[in-house]
């Protein structure tokens, strides 16, 4: 009876061994590759191409994968010293995106990407730098940065790798560069304001000249109208003078030059004006004074009595 028990015991034991055997075959047997990922396979040591994506089936012990992430990827380079054409040492970090294109050469062709990847920038960096001066170094990173991704895109093809960017994250000058950079700034922007300042005056200068221009316009204008408008107040008033004038009587002027001599006389001047108008007119008016004198009545009674005397005679 322990005989029977012993021996179905060890049974059982085998079947979860050769269970325990089937499952790490099927384990190694079947592989399942994302989208985004290629598995490249080895048998006996022997490349025999991709597989994937899905599930796939490989040969346990005879057969080995390796998986290849085709997605872009970014690969920092560390800062790195170069000298310029001018002989300027001058410090730069980049970064460098890649894409696998060949995913069997990008395994079997290269045995660390990224170490040879860093070490090619750094060599390719010092020969784009060294043809350059240290201003266009400064100004001029899109033409960098596209002649590092045209050397290192020429090297990396043949590993099944392609550059697809190349950016500069920052440029260090060195310390006396960074202040004569500083105080050219300065420098610009003192002249911008100055400019700005002399551009404002200008304008201000031009808006108050056309104000003083047209001020002067309206003034004319206003002058011009002023004056014809107190030309025809005088033409008016001469006019009703004139109308007025024609009626009055001799009377009536002796009175106003008596009156303009009235005021002449009250006036502290040593010198007088005297029209000679005022002769004839004086004579006239003594002539006034006798024919309305006391006298006159007998004057005129002898007159008319000689007169009848002679008629008499």
């Amino acid at each position: 009876m322990n005989a029977v028990i012993a021996q179905s015991g060890g049974v059982w034991i085998g079947i979860a061994i050769a269970a325990a055997i089937l499952l790490f075959i099927l384990a190694k047997a079947i592989r399942i590759v994302p989208e985004y990922q290629r598995l490249m396979v080895f048998r006996l040591g022997r490349s025999i191409g991709t597989k994937g994506p899905g599930i796939c089936f490989l040969i346990p012990i005879v057969d080995r994968g390796v998986r290849v992430d085709l997605r872009e990827q970014f690969l920092e380079i560390p800062r790195q010293t170069a000298i310029t054409e001018d002989n300027a040492p001058i410090s730069i970090d980049f970064i460098i995106f890649t894409k696998v294109v060949d995913a069997v050469m990008s395994v079997v062709a290269v045995q660390n990407f990224e170490g040879a990847a860093q070490n090619i920038a750094a060599t390719s960096l010092r020969s784009v730098v060294g043809d350059m001066a240290l201003d266009e170094v400064l100004s001029k990173r899109e033409a960098i940065n596209e002649a590092l991704r045209a050397k290192l895109d020429e090297v990396t093809e043949r590993w099944g790798v392609k550059v697809t960017n190349v950016e500069i994250r920052e440029i260090t000058p060195p310390p006396m560069v960074q202040e004569a950079m500083t105080r050219q700034m300065s420098a610009e922007r003192t002249r911008r304001a100055v400019v700005t300042e002399a551009e404002g005056q200008k304008q201000a200068a031009i808006t108050v000249a056309e104000g003083n221009k047209q001020a002067a316009i309206l003034n004319a204008e206003g002058d011009r109208q002023a004056a014809i408008l107190r030309a025809e107040g005088f033409s008016l008033a001469l006019s009703k003078i004139f109308d007025v004038a024609q009626g009055i009587d001799a009377n009536t002027m002796s009175l106003q030059y008596l009156e303009a001599l009235k005021q002449i006389g009250s006036s502290p001047s040593t010198k007088f004006v005297v029209p000679l108008e005022l002769a004839s007119l004086l004579s006239g008016l003594s002539g006034m004074s006798r024919s309305f004198g006391p006298g006159s009545a007998g004057g005129d009674g002898k007159a008319a009595a000689g007169g009848g005397q002679g008629s008499s005679g």
